[in-house]
């Protein structure tokens, strides 16, 4: 079986945990797999689908193509498989109107032409079904080989809030900065380290910048002592997957984050982590957990047990192998829905 899996980057993170972690046991299990970015020039494009019919399965990692390039797609490629992880049918959270006819159309247009789609989570999954059956989930996963449990230091100087992601979600710390003063006003010994490509600063508290890299990514988030995931209630944070919150737990932090969407599933409020809505729910919840050191390490220690079951793409892999083995299986088709 042959399978062109086509992502947006090496680095980009969904490609990452959503494609690239998958392909040494997909090629373990006998599938011959090839990696390529998204064409863009002509020349590549001319490539692209000149190559494309001696592939039997054509897996697409979020991007969607347009009309009339998606007729093209559905022509030379034997069969197809979406796989996405946001809500690509809606603007971001900075957008005033979260509705958009055009995403809205290219959305549907790509699930229709699709011989299967893979959701990242339940809500994805929602929307795929009016207009195609043929769509299961598989969430974000981390490798477990990768991410080993932190060390718990018996006393420490400074408890570390942290917080990792890109500049395009950065937006939602930055509005917990009067909570992150107020905290710093209680416990002096806080500190909020960021890692990432963009960052802000506070008046009291202190902020650790770090640009991320995927050499140091695992290092970074052991050196945290709580995991951070506010979003605001909107269908865009619907969409998202948890990765955050996945990467938290499977070094062993204890999670704060909004309850919206997929968090609501990876944390249990009192458990794993804590759900915080309000300013005063976040300040309060932050506390508990800055003053108490043991009750940091049973709840990293029971998300990561969670994680390790559900999250990771051990536990997953034989999952995605089964629908390529499924899919490549299904005589080819050719559709065109607008």
């Amino acid at each position: 079986m042959k399978v062109l899996f086509l992502i947006q980057g090496f680095s980009v993170a969904a490609s990452r945990y959503r494609v690239l972690q998958y392909i040494p046991y997909l090629k373990s299990k006998g599938m011959e797999t090839t990696v390529s970015l998204y064409p863009r020039t002509l020349k590549e494009n001319f490539q692209f689908f000149k190559d494309l019919p001696q592939y039997d399965i054509l897996f697409l990692q979020r991007k969607r193509f347009n009309q009339p390039r998606l007729g093209i797609l559905r022509k030379r490629a034997k069969r197809i498989i979406y796989d996405f992880d946001d809500s690509v049918m809606y603007r971001n959270s900075k957008a005033k109107d979260p509705l958009s006819s055009t995403r809205r159309r290219r959305f549907v247009q790509m699930v229709k032409n699709s011989d299967f789609v893979i959701a990242g989570n339940e809500f994805l999954k929602r929307e795929v079904l009016p207009f195609n059956a043929n769509v299961e989930v598989i969430p974000t996963t981390i490798d477990q080989e990768r991410y080993h449990l932190k060390t718990y230091p018996v006393q420490q100087e400074r408890v570390t809030l942290g917080w990792i992601g890109d500049h395009g979600s950065v937006h939602y710390l930055e509005k917990m900065k009067p909570i992150f003063e107020r905290i710093s006003e209680k416990y002096p010994h806080a500190e909020l380290k960021i890692v990432c490509d963009t960052f802000f600063d506070c008046d009291w508290m202190k902020v650790i910048k770090k640009n991320w890299s995927s050499e140091e990514e695992v290092d970074d988030l052991q050196g945290f002592d709580i995991g951070l995931m506010p979003l605001v209630d909107d269908p865009w944070s619907w969409g998202k997957c948890g990765l955050k919150i996945i990467q938290y737990q499977g070094v062993g932090l204890p999670v704060v984050c909004t309850p919206v969407g997929i968090n609501k599933d990876l944390v249990e409020d009192g458990i794993n982590g804590y759900w915080a809505m309000t300013s005063e729910e976040w300040e309060k919840k932050l506390s508990l957990l800055i003053e108490n050191s043991e009750l940091r390490e049973r709840m990293g220690q029971e998300g990561r047990r969670r994680v390790l079951k559900n999250y990771t793409y051990q536990a997953c892999g034989p999952r995605l192998f089964s629908i390529l083995s499924r899919v490549a299986e299904k005589p080819s088709k050719e559709r065109i829905s607008h």
